[in-house]
């Protein structure tokens, strides 16, 4: 599903020139579940801004299910941003003034679809991530953990081929990045490929294949068949 070679990203600022990725070569197959791991600017955001076409990389190639995106214009990767990637950050990016439902129609929109239908599909992937019952409610009104679920279900609503989730459980109390992580491990369970950006541990604990960043480069990348087969038995 994503195929990355050769990959280089580099910085210019002013005179100087940073290179925040180096020599990546990554490939991660459909229903994979990963964590990019590592501190705060060894580049795993930055790999993963490139993975979910919000950059692009220097240098090298980046394979999306069979497409390269170095081909792409800038309507292209926008589309691709908008169907093929679900996105989920440690700040929500929620709308205030809208309503729950509201804000997981909101990239259905771009796409066309009669209101009658988005707000189908809205409702659905709210009662996926359990919220069915807040539809009406603004994030406001609702705690921490419950508008990082609606920030899920607005991912989800597009049935993207892959979830990127940045820190998703940064801005969240220990019992409740439990909460969420057990609602990813479900997604996962259902069949959705994740990569999760994460410096903690536990979090990416949680996870099939740990991918580490160091200065700009891989400098791990390990199975963890245990944690396989123990999905395995849940989804059974």
């Amino acid at each position: 599903m994503i195929e990355l070679s050769n990959i280089g990203k580099r910085y210019v600022m002013g005179e100087d020139a940073f290179m925040a990725l180096q020599n990546v070569d990554l490939h991660i197959a459909r229903n994979e579940y990963v964590a990019l791991i590592g501190p705060s600017g060894s580049g795993k955001s930055t790999l993963m801004n490139l993975l979910g076409c919000l950059d692009t990389p220097s240098e090298g190639r980046y394979v999306l299910n069979g497409r390269d995106t170095s081909q792409m214009d800038d309507n292209e990767l926008a589309r691709v941003r908008n169907q093929e990637i679900g996105f989920i950050f440690q700040s929500f990016h929620l709308l205030p003034r809208m309503t729950v439902l509201q804000n997981v129609m909101q990239p259905l929109v771009y796409r066309g679809l009669p209101t009658a239908e988005r707000h189908r599909l809205a409702a659905e992937a709210l009662e996926k991530v359990g919220l069915a019952h807040r539809l009406g409610h603004r994030p406001n009104q609702l705690s921490g953990g419950q508008r990082q679920r609606v920030a899920v279900a607005r991912a989800l609503v597009g049935t993207p081929s892959i979830l990127l989730a940045d820190e998703p459980t940064g801005n969240l109390d220990s019992k409740t990045s439990a909460e969420i992580m057990a609602l990813f491990d479900e997604l996962h369970r259902q069949g959705q490929t994740v990569v999760l950006v994460t410096h903690e541990a536990d979090i990416a604990a949680h996870c099939e294949r740990t991918i580490r960043v160091s200065d700009g480069r891989i400098v791990e990348d390990s199975k963890h068949p245990e944690i396989a087969a123990s999905v395995q038995r849940q989804a059974h």
